[in-house]
């Protein structure tokens, strides 16, 4: 143990399983304990009484007795360029797009813009708790060419991309299939693998892609199989319809994809909220990711995600907050609004289940179980302290909780950005 390690003490909880399935043996849990951090990872998880008699006397010990030392939160779904367009009144789906979103994202084609907005889409996600997202640039690569390098100053493991599109958007946000592959390609060999950035191949969805564009995305795909892909399917009727339109040719929404070659256990479709068998089927085989936005389904009237039809049939699940269409930058907020869809779909999610799913489940969806999502020796020290006494309420409510379940139940309905005490990314402090 050296000088240089910091040392996090308080209530450590992480999961090594999923409750659902492993039961309470899923959870690893001290009532007192620390974590030493070293050179950005977790170099060892114990007793505090045992770590802190190691400790050199000049040590950084953080003292958050008390409250929860949990894993770093994550997002896998979330569009930065939004931040300004978040609750903007009115509209279903399509309308809210063109009404708001797309007059929004042509704000970025100034990378001076673009940085002032990563600056803060990036606190506010540490605000909030959360240490990793799949994020959405907008058209211009600029706006990912910016994000990346504000992640990499900040040190946080983020994957992104930028928005490919080529019709049904206004002029100046549109791209072309060539251009849109020759500007995601450059950005993936700039970005993609270096330090703790991944790239996502991002066509926004069928609506604003040709099948040339789409086409264009699988080839890069297939051309650096380790990276991510990310879209948006069955979120609202009237887009379902609109793609049945103008792909006559797919059996479903999802087979638009599929005939692109956009599949795959790194591939995260936001919503799937609308969709039919053979879709529920096909997401299941490829080992594609489901991403649950309540607060988006909520705000646009989109629907209830059938969270129980899914996980029967085998499909991954991730959950995401989707700001802007989302309506918090909150993973816990997040949670609690999927409690009630769910509710409203006749479907329980035990606190425990959904704090699993923030954490090592979101890290299981994009397959970054092995450096994030549990807190092991070795992982990245990503990290989020949570007090369920934040607030007068929680604090008053908390006099009644007799167990950890129900102070996890509080913080998952009543906790916010208050009940973040402190974010840790890569062992550093973020949250001003």
């Amino acid at each position: 143990m050296s000088a240089g390690d910091r040392i996090i003490r308080g209530r450590i909880l992480s999961f090594a399983d999923d409750p659902a399935t492993a039961g309470p043996s899923a959870r690893r849990y001290i009532e007192d304990g620390a974590i030493r951090v070293a050179g950005g990872r977790v170099a060892e998880v114990g007793e505090a009484r045992d770590l802190l008699a190691r400790a050199p006397a000049d040590a950084v010990v953080d003292d958050h007795r008390g409250a929860l030392v949990m894993p770093g939160l994550i997002d896998v779904h979330i569009h930065y360029p939004q931040t300004q367009v978040i609750a903007s009144y009115g509209a279903q789906l399509l309308d809210w797009l063109h009404n708001y979103t797309f007059v929004e994202e042509q704000r970025f084609a100034d990378p001076a813009h673009c940085a002032r907005v990563a600056d803060f889409f990036l606190a506010e996600l540490f605000r909030n708790g959360t240490t990793t997202a799949l994020v959405y640039g907008a058209v211009y690569p600029q706006s990912a060419d910016v994000f990346f390098a504000a992640a990499e100053q900040a040190g946080a493991r983020m994957i992104a991309g930028k928005v490919m599109l080529d019709r049904n958007a206004p002029k100046a946000l549109l791209d072309t299939a060539q251009a849109s592959y020759d500007e995601s390609r450059a950005l993936i060999e700039k970005w993609h693998g270096r330090g703790r950035l991944a790239y996502a191949v991002t066509p926004r969805f069928a609506v604003t892609s040709t099948a040339a564009q789409l086409d264009a995305a699988g080839a890069l795909v297939r051309e650096f199989p380790d990276v991510y892909m990310q879209t948006h399917v069955d979120e609202n009727a009237d887009e379902i319809e609109f793609v049945g339109r103008l792909f006559p040719e797919a059996r479903d929404y999802l087979d638009v994809y599929a005939r692109a070659g956009l599949l795959g256990p790194r591939s995260v479709f936001g919503h799937c909220i609308h969709m039919t068998g053979d879709e529920v089927a096909a997401m299941a085989e490829s080992r594609s990711v489901a991403a649950f936005c309540p607060t988006s389904n909520l705000f646009l009237g989109s629907g209830l995600f059938d969270r129980a039809r899914l996980v029967d049939a085998g499909v991954r699940i991730g959950l995401a907050t989707d700001v802007g269409g989302g309506t918090s930058y909150s993973m816990l907020r997040t949670a609690s609004e999927g409690y009630k869809v769910l509710q409203l779909n006749g479907q329980s999610w035990p606190a425990g289940e959904a704090f699993y799913q923030m954490t090592l489940g979101n890290a299981r969806a994009l397959s970054l179980d092995p450096a994030i999502g549990s807190i092991e020796p070795g992982k990245d020290a990503d990290l989020v302290v949570l007090d369920a006494r934040a607030t007068p309420a929680m604090a008053h409510r908390m006099e009644r909780a007799a167990s950890l379940d129900e102070e996890l139940f509080v913080l998952m309905l009543l906790g916010d950005d208050r009940a973040v005490r402190q974010t840790y990314v890569a062992g550093a402090p973020r949250k001003a």
